[in-house]
């Protein structure tokens, strides 16, 4: 995952550069996309926790090149974050006393001014050389075990008490209480007169109050004409010899259907991303939604796009191109064939070639425990 949200994130960056990378992580459709294109369970709260890990882990060692730097994280990760923005700004001639109020502030914002039951646990903060940031973070409601997630952008801030985010992202829980909303001022123009109130008084008048989740890929959640030029593209002949002339790679049918998803990732508009599971497709799911990560056809991916990569660095673009030309040739499919994909039809295919391109989930790994466990006890 680590490799492939580099080279992904890499790629953006060489075609429309870093504010549109940091735009599309802001963007919480292209986020979720991002992370089942990596192979994340499509709708698992844990696609915050591992592409902002796996990107942390990716692009920092590059940073100073690439010009994108990734703080915070998980728990004690987020805590270490005012240190590392500190550290970014000495190095980039930035105001770090700017940067770790607004990082100090999104976190308030969320935890304290959004009254809807989720507590934050993680805090990522990426960072441009320019100085511009997008803000990820995640909140979980233990009573329900959902979590929620947050995202701000620099580019659209322009009061962080008035509709800051460009989206919060969650299961619906009734109304809640979100003191930074557009209509919000008269709200928080009493919370400042009750501030300004003898706490006596206000302690008076508070005594006279009184106080469908399914974890599979269905139907619904696919745009089934879009995966269905996907489909088409990559088991039609036609489609595919020259999809494939398109990438100049003598690529088979599965790996051409996962590039062509993330050509998507990298070049799709705003709206493409609105039903994200679409793009378990390209590389499964570690749980098995929709499919075993096919681990031969990931790393072909992989191999295809950080082929390209070096080959632009040394001036040649004819390869990273060719995903530019993918992705316009795939909606060409879409919109002059009018394919419809049948869904069944494409799990079941996926599950039956899953052996012959090594898929795999995470329960492989714990049956292999199991079945150690038992012989070691068989050996007493």
């Amino acid at each position: 995952m680590t490799k492939l949200g580099t080279a992904i994130s890499e790629t953006v960056l060489h075609h429309h550069g870093r504010p549109e990378l940091l735009s599309r992580l802001s963007d919480p459709f292209w986020f979720q996309a991002l992370g089942c294109v990596m192979g994340m369970d499509w709708h698992s709260s844990g696609i915050t926790t591992s592409v902002l890990g796996a990107l942390k882990r990716g692009l920092n060692p590059r940073a100073d090149e690439l010009g994108i730097y990734v703080c915070g994280g998980r728990g004690r990760h987020s805590r270490r974050t005012p240190d590392e923005l500190r550290s970014l700004a000495d190095k980039l001639s930035l105001d770090g006393d700017s940067l770790v109020r607004t990082s100090r502030l999104t976190a308030r914002v969320d935890n304290n001014a959004i009254a809807d039951g989720f507590q934050l646990y993680l805090h990522g903060f990426i960072l441009s050389r320019e100085g511009d940031w997008t803000v990820v973070q995640q909140g979980m409601n233990d009573a329900s075990g959902l979590a929620r997630r947050y995202h701000w952008h620099s580019a659209s801030v322009r009061d962080f008490t008035l509709a800051p985010h460009t989206a919060i992202v969650g299961e619906p829980q009734g109304t809640i209480m979100n003191l930074v909303d557009a209509e919000a001022r008269p709200a928080q123009n009493a919370l400042l007169a009750i501030a300004h109130e003898h706490p006596d008084k206000t302690l008076a008048e508070a005594r006279k109050l009184t106080l469908p989740l399914h974890h599979d890929v269905r139907t619904e959640n696919v745009d089934l004409k879009r995966l269905g030029a996907v489909l088409a593209l990559a088991y039609e002949r036609e489609f595919r010899d020259f999809a494939s002339l398109l990438l100049m790679e003598t690529l088979g049918p599965r790996t051409l259907q996962s590039l062509a998803l993330v050509a998507e990732v990298v070049h799709g508009t705003p709206s493409r991303f609105s039903d994200p599971a679409r793009f378990s497709f390209a590389h499964g799911g570690k749980d098995g939604h929709p499919f075993p990560v096919p681990l031969k056809t990931y790393d072909e991916s992989l191999s295809v796009l950080r082929n390209a990569l070096d080959r632009a660095k040394l001036g040649d673009t004819e390869k990273i191109d060719g995903l530019k030309r993918l992705d316009k040739f795939t909606r060409t499919i879409e919109q002059r064939f009018q394919p419809t994909a049948k869904f069944d039809d494409a799990i079941a295919q996926e599950h039956a070639i899953s052996p012959s391109i090594g898929g795999r989930t995470v329960m492989d790994d714990k049956l292999k425990k199991t079945k150690a466990s038992r012989k070691q006890l068989s050996l007493f």
